[in-house]
This record gives structure tokens, C-alpha cells and sequence, in this order.
């Protein structure tokens, strides 16, 4: 959602643009049905990561404190990346596959449902 100035003459510095990320690009990643974490976590990285650095590295430093981490099957994981099914290529870099700048990568475990089933 744009945000609108009050006044018609603002100018602001966009801080989270970037160009201020030394190269990286900002990527949000969310886990459905797991609202331990209330929003998607944010990471400045490479766009010449792969797929699999990002899971394999990247993943578990925001998510593995949740219980359900450790039983996910990832060959059934669901993806969508920018609202639209996603399907990883493991070998692929990020921008080789649609990554770009504050793109959100989200993930739906089948079978892992929050703690306890509870969607937490």
C-alpha cells in the first residue's frame, strides 16, 4: 500500500532501497500457518545465493527455534514467491529465479500446522 504525504511538497530519503544494501537484495520470507513468527523475516542477500544456500543456511537462522522446523519434509513444502506458486530450483541462483528487491517468499508446510496444531 503507497503511503501519501500530508503535504504535496514532502520529499523523503528511501532508506530501504537497494542501493543501500551494499549489492544484496532485501527478501522477506513468511511461514503460513506459523504465527510464532508474526510477520515475514527480512534478509539482504546475495542475488547469486542459490536455492539451496538459502534454504539450507538462511532459513534455519529465522526459523528453526519453532518446533515444527525439524519435520519439515521439503519435497512437500508449497511455495509462492511474490504472491504467485513458486516452484525452487535448487541450483539456480535467487535472481536466476524472480528474486528481486523486497520480494516475499512464502512457505506452507502440509501437516505442519503451528505448535500443537494451533497455527502458532
Amino acid at each position: 500500500m503507497p503511503v501519501h504525504a500530508i503535504t504535496p511538497d514532502y520529499r523523503g530519503e528511501v532508506r530501504d532501497a537497494q542501493a543501500n544494501f551494499g549489492g544484496n537484495i532485501l527478501v522477506y520470507i513468511g511461514w503460513d500457518e506459523h504465527l510464532l513468527f508474526c510477520s515475514a523475516h527480512a534478509f539482504p542477500l546475495s542475488p547469486d545465493m542459490s536455492f539451496a544456500d538459502l534454504q539450507a543456511g538462511v532459513m534455519p537462522q529465522g526459523f528453526a527455534q519453532h518446533p515444527d522446523f525439524e519435520h519439515i519434509d521439503w519435497n512437500t513444502v508449497q511455495w509462492q514467491l511474490n504472491g504467485a506458486p513458486f516452484t525452487p530450483q535448487p541450483d539456480k541462483t535467487l535472481a536466476e529465479q524472480g528474486f528481486d528487491h523486497k520480494s516475499l517468499l512464502r512457505f506452507k508446510t502440509p501437516g505442519l500446522n503451528g505448535w500443537r496444531g494451533t497455527g502458532v
